[in-house]
């Protein structure tokens, strides 16, 4: 290809709120164009990067057993009713209707469509396993869309879904997608930690995040320093170690307290830490019923878990005037008198005479005592993981950030079963298909690979997914016959790569300076520069630079061939 018919060129500076590093540079290195907020142009270099990656992902799943295949976009919303989903994914589902008034929702997930499209085959056990896939475009309504191509509202999935028998014979395909998601993101140069996460509004009972460390990821992780333990803090689970062992049990006291609402203020008034408090947090469940959540002081809520105890898909926190309507304070809330639902924390175990609100303002009651002055309806772990605590068999967490680059989900029979999706057993019994599901975002693979290989000047492409191999670069002569044979030279060696099918960009621009292309060349990120100039042509050879490296030297033009092929074995 040659730069000068390439459609989208660099640019030398990007949008103010391109915010991340791998978003500044794919913009600047006319990779991608923003269309609206959240959705994106590739242009050909994108492509180019975003297709090889497709390629990586579908030669892993066809050696993996997967078969490849495609759904329509729109999913006739009828699927999505069958399964509840219109409730659970309706904060960024979207809808179009027809010509004829039929409602569809444009594809954010295929479960649904996947499962219909199953359940209309007569199998039988004799079918099964088998695991399908398709690289499709995916529509969220994400309330937010930032960080460029790591959280976008328009988007390129690869995701699979496999048929079982039973549990047993669907755990052997989550390990071969396991194993085969770490070969996928190691070939793109990308070293993924594996952690336990929630399901979300996916469904089923486990999963697991594929992610990637970085500072500008939003999945924030705990981990043990052996690597036996790792979690997302939507289910991180730790031990809480007993605070107080020794100190005696005392009688319980209310009395005056000239502090305002927060912990903090509790802290400043008593002199005390945080974890001599009871935090008490009402809220109000998406079907409108009331909650009491309570837990240690210096600990903080994990809504996802709490969710997942109450059996709700959504809380917000009661306002103000609901606190007062059942009978409590803001700021000084407690478990002591209130007649709803309560829902406490293992952490309430762990101290003796708590001090917490009175339900009056002003007033707190002192020398509380979990199991003696007040219960809750519910114990349960609900509580963010933090730093300086322990897994229960004592090994000390580290927190890592990261960016999440694919999931694999265990369904169970939480589709099959909602879908009357079944397949016949020996026998002739009709049984609900055992499902799983897996998904790799590309476009968000691509940005973490430059989040990751990049420099002050640029993108450093992997080899495996660079757009092209070679940059090959003219600078120009001090005379038109110096000029013409520096052009001679540089099309005989373009040629040559093409017939030898090297991918090869060519910066054939007259009017451009060396030093222009050379920084174009470092912020495109090619694996390899070659240079043809005036001085090259008196040594018969050809300026020779990898990316990834500082030092240029020449190569005599009688051994590049050789030296291009070694180079490009070492992928």
């Amino acid at each position: 290809m040659k730069y000068s018919r390439l459609f989208g060129k660099t640019i030398k500076e990007s949008p103010r709120e391109a915010g991340n590093i791998s978003t500044k540079l794919l913009i600047q290195g006319g990779f991608i164009r923003e269309s609206v907020a959240g959705r994106y142009y590739f242009l050909p270099l994108g492509m180019r990067v975003h297709d090889k990656i497709m390629q990586i992902i579908e030669k892993e799943m066809d050696a993996a057993g997967a078969q490849k295949m495609i759904t329509p976009t729109l999913h006739p919303l009828e699927l999505w009713q069958e399964t509840n989903r219109t409730s659970s994914a309706g904060f960024e589902l979207m809808k179009v209707k027809d010509r004829r008034g039929a409602e569809f929702a444009l594809g954010g997930t295929a479960e649904e469509m996947i499962v219909d499209l199953v359940r209309k085959f007569n199998l039988s056990y004799r079918d099964l396993p088998f695991t399908i896939y398709q690289f499709s475009q995916k529509f969220r309504d994400e309330l937010r869309a930032r960080g460029g191509l790591l959280r976008v509202r328009e988007f390129m999935m690869k995701d699979a879904y496999s048929f079982h028998r039973d549990e047993v014979d669907f755990k052997k395909e989550y390990e071969n997608m396991w194993q085969t998601y770490l070969r996928i993101f190691k070939q793109l140069g990308l070293n993924a930690l594996v952690a336990e996460s929630d399901n979300g509004y996916i469904g089923g009972e486990y999963c697991h995040e594929f992610i990637v460390e970085s500072e500008v990821g939003e999945s924030r992780v705990f981990a043990t320093e052996d690597g036996s333990y790792v979690a997302h803090e939507d289910v991180a689970v730790s031990c809480h170690d007993i605070m107080n062992p020794d100190e005696s049990i005392k009688e319980m006291e209310i009395k005056e307290a000239p502090r305002g609402p927060t912990i903090q203020d509790g802290v400043d008034l008593y002199k005390q830490p945080a974890w001599r408090q009871i935090k008490s947090v009402l809220y109000k469940t998406d079907q409108g019923k009331f909650v009491l959540v309570a837990l240690r002081g210096d600990l903080e809520i994990n809504e996802v878990k709490l969710c997942h105890v109450l059996g709700c898909l959504s809380l917000e926190g009661a306002t103000e005037d609901e606190i007062r309507s059942l009978g409590s304070e803001p700021g000084f809330i407690s478990p002591l008198k209130l007649k709803i639902k309560k829902v406490g924390d293992f952490s309430l175990k762990t101290v003796r005479n708590f001090y917490t609100g009175a339900d009056i303002f002003q007033k707190d009651a002192l020398n509380v005592n979990y199991g003696r002055d007040f219960t809750v309806d519910k114990e349960a772990d609900i509580a963010l993981v933090k730093l300086g605590q322990k897994t229960k068999d004592g090994k000390i967490f580290v927190e890592k950030l990261g960016i999440e680059v694919g999931n694999i989900f265990q369904l169970g029979k939480h589709y099959s079963s909602r879908m009357h999706a079944t397949f016949t057993q020996e026998g002739g019994k009709e049984t609900f298909y055992y499902m799983g599901c897996y998904g790799i975002g590309v476009g968000r693979t691509l940005a973490t690979i430059v989040e990751k290989y990049h420099d002050e000047r640029g993108i450093i492409w992997p080899k495996v997914i660079a757009p092209f191999m070679v940059h090959l670069i003219t600078l120009s002569g001090k005379t038109s016959e110096i000029q013409a044979n520096i052009q001679a030279n540089a099309q005989v060696v373009y040629e040559q790569m093409q017939a030898e099918q090297i991918d090869i960009l060519w910066d054939d621009r007259h009017e451009v300076s060396a030093g222009e292309k050379f920084a174009d060349a470092d912020l495109i990120g090619i694996p390899l520069r070659l240079v043809i100039s005036e001085r090259t042509l008196q040594d018969h050879a050809i300026e020779w630079k990898e990316r990834s490296q500082k030092e240029t030297h020449m190569i005599p033009v009688a051994d590049l061939k050789e030296s291009l092929h070694l180079f490009i074995s070492h992928l």
